[in-house]
């Protein structure tokens, strides 16, 4: 009886498609710079890392126009970049399901493991790229976080929690040394895909690092769930 319960419970993957399959790190900063360079600001690498990365929008605006002396609304600067990214997610999500992700999802699926693609785009427009998949193994799940370049840990216990799985047999696929954080918080596993504009963050903790999420990495998940 407690095999047979074992074997009840689905094994899975959370992906944090905008950061991970989708160079989602560089996006924001791109639109970030946009934004704020219509309100006199001219963001850097360094503002972004010292003031907004790991935030939510609102406290990490407020406290960059604080620091920059700047007498903006961040409320309102808050609501501009939330809808400025998801609307450029949306522009990139679905040329992001390159054949490479999509060797990534058949070697899980094929194993019998829930892949769950957590992602702030519309997932009714990104859902025709992932018709190939059976939606009952391959799930895309709305994810509108408005905290800057991560997911909070909460998040990633939703995404898990809503789709039948548990933290001690799902992984995350992150892509920023604070979503790597927070997923552990939730319990998981974690492997880090790692983009160029992230790659001075800390991945501690992370079980794997890698660079791309392809067939190569599925195998990483396979061998951490000992499937």
């Amino acid at each position: 009886m407690a095999e047979e319960r074992k074997n009840a419970v689905t094994r899975g993957v959370v992906v944090e498609f905008d950061f991970t399959v989708l160079d989602g790190a560089q996006v924001l900063f791109d639109t970030a710079k946009s934004v704020l360079a219509a309100k006199g600001v001219d963001l850097t690498l360094k503002l972004e890392a010292l003031h907004l990365v790991g935030g939510n929008y609102h406290g990490g605006l407020a406290e960059l126009f604080s620091k920059l002396g700047k007498k903006c609304d961040a409320g309102a600067a808050a609501r501009e970049l939330g809808e400025a990214f998801a609307k450029a997610v949306d522009e990139r999500a679905a040329a992001a399901v390159t054949p490479e992700f999509k060797a990534f999802l058949k070697t899980l699926a094929d194993k019998g493991i829930k892949v769950v693609v957590a992602t702030r785009a519309n997932v009714e427009t990104l859902a025709p790229a992932f018709a190939e998949f059976d939606p009952e193994k391959v799930v895309l799940y709305a994810e509108p976080s408005m905290t800057y370049g991560n997911c909070k840990w909460d998040a990633w216990r939703r995404a898990y929690s809503q789709n039948g799985l548990v933290d001690v047999l799902t992984v995350a696929v992150a892509g920023s040394g604070a979503g790597v954080k927070s997923a552990l918080v939730a319990g998981m596993g974690v492997i880090a895909v790692v983009h160029d504009h992230v790659a001075y963050q800390d991945f501690g903790g992370a079980d794997v690092v890698a660079e791309a999420v392809d067939a190569k990495l599925a195998n990483e998940v396979l061998r951490m769930l000992h499937a």
